[in-house]
C-alpha cells in the first residue's frame, strides 16, 4: 500500500478524531460518555496508524501529521493527571533532555544566527576599531573610550553582588522569554534579537582584542557564558520553532500547529530556567571576583559546559537491550 492509498483509507477516522479534539479543546465537558469512548478508540487506531507510517513512510509529511494528532489526543485524554514531584523529576531527568534533542535543529540554527555575525563583526572590529561606531548599538558607544584606555566596565562591588546576581538572573530570563515570544512574528523578531546580541558580543570582544584586553573580557564571560549562551540559543530556537509552525503548518491547521510548537517551546524554556539561575550566580559572584585566578574561571566555564552538554545529549536515552543468540 502506497502513501496515497493509506491516506484515503484512513482519512475519515482522522477527520473524526480531529473534530472530537476541537470540541474537547473548546470545552471537555461537552463530550458525552460515548464521545469519550469514541475518542479513546480513535486514539488507539491513530496510534496504530502512526506506528505503520513510521515503518513504511518515515520521512513523509503524513507521519508528522499523525505524530502531532496522536500527541494532541494524548494531551486531552490525560490532562487530568496531577503534576506530582515524581513527574517533575522525570521531566528533569529524561523529558527535558529528550525534548532538547528533538528540537535541536532549531537551537542549532539559533546558534548559527548568533555566532556567525559575532565572528564576522569580531574580526572586522579587531582589525579596524573605528568600525565599532557603526557596528555597535548607540547605547554602547559610551564603552568605546573606556576600552581605548585599556579598561573594562565589568567590575561589580562586593556589597552589590547579591543584588547584581538577582538582576542578572531576571534579565537573562527576560531576554530568553522575549526571544521565545518573538516567534509569533514568524520568527523575524527572534532572528533580529539573535543577530543583534551576536553583533554586540562579537563587537565588544573584537574591540577589546584590538586594545589588548580581549583575554580579560573573555575570562569574565567564560565562567557563566557557556550556560547563558546555550539557554539563549534554546530560547531563540523556540521562537524559530513557533515561526516555522506559523509559516509551514503542514497538514495541520495553523493554530493547531502553533499550539503544539508552543507547548514544546514552553516546556523547553521551563527546563532551561534553572540553568539561567546557575549562570546568574556564577556571573554575580565568580566572574567579577578579581581574587579568583583566571584559570579557575576558565575551568568553571569549561566544566559547566561539559556537565550541561553531557546532560542534554545523553540523559534520558533508552537503554539498548543486548541481543541474545541461543
Amino acid at each position: 500500500m502506497n502513501v496515497d492509498e493509506f491516506y484515503q483509507s484512513r482519512k475519515r477516522e482522522w477527520e473524526s478524531l480531529s473534530g472530537l479534539l476541537e470540541l474537547a479543546q473548546k470545552d471537555a465537558k461537552r463530550l458525552s460518555p460515548s464521545d469519550v469512548e469514541r475518542l479513546a478508540g480513535l486514539y488507539r487506531a491513530a496510534s496504530s496508524d502512526l506506528a505503520l507510517a513510521k515503518r513504511d513512510f518515515p520521512r513523509h509529511r503524513i507521519t508528522q501529521f499523525l505524530n502531532q494528532l496522536v500527541a494532541r489526543t494524548h494531551a486531552i485524554l490525560y490532562q487530568g493527571e496531577s503534576i506530582a514531584i515524581k513527574n517533575i523529576a522525570s521531566f528533569a531527568l529524561r523529558g527535558f533532555p529528550r525534548l532538547f534533542r528533538e528540537t535541536f535543529v532549531y537551537t542549532f540554527i539559533a546558534f548559527l544566527l548568533f555566532t556567525l555575525p559575532a565572528l564576522f563583526v569580531g574580526f572586522v572590529v579587531a582589525s579596524s576599531p573605528d568600525a565599532a561606531m557603526w557596528l555597535l548599538p548607540e547605547e554602547l558607544h559610551r564603552l568605546i573610550p573606556i576600552v581605548e584606555n585599556k579598561e573594562l566596565w565589568i567590575d561589580i562591588p562586593i556589597e552589590e553582588r547579591p543584588y547584581a546576581s538577582s538582576f542578572i538572573m531576571q534579565n537573562n530570563i527576560r531576554v530568553s522569554f522575549l526571544a521565545f515570544a518573538s516567534g509569533v512574528s514568524g520568527g523575524l523578531f527572534t532572528l533580529w534579537i539573535l543577530v543583534q546580541n551576536g553583533l554586540i558580543l562579537g563587537g565588544l570582544l573584537g574591540l577589546t582584542t584590538h586594545y589588548g584586553i580581549g583575554f580579560e573580557l573573555a575570562t569574565f564571560v567564560i565562567g557563566h557564558g557557556v550556560i547563558e549562551l546555550t539557554v539563549i540559543f534554546m530560547a531563540g530556537g523556540s521562537g524559530l520553532m513557533l515561526g516555522w509552525a506559523l509559516l509551514r503548518p503542514g497538514l495541520m491547521r495553523r493554530r493547531d500547529a502553533l499550539a503544539i510548537a508552543a507547548r514544546k517551546a514552553i516546556q523547553l524554556l521551563g527546563g532551561a530556567v534553572p540553568w539561567l539561575v546557575v549562570a546568574g550566580l556564577i556571573e554575580g559572584f565568580i566572574s567579577p571576583n578579581e581574587s579568583i585566578p583566571p584559570v579557575v574561571k576558565w575551568s568553571v566555564g569549561i566544566l559547566s559546559g561539559v556537565v550541561m552538554y553531557s546532560y542534554l545529549f545523553f540523559a534520558g536515552r533508552e537503554k539498548q537491550k543486548a541481543w541474545k543468540f541461543k
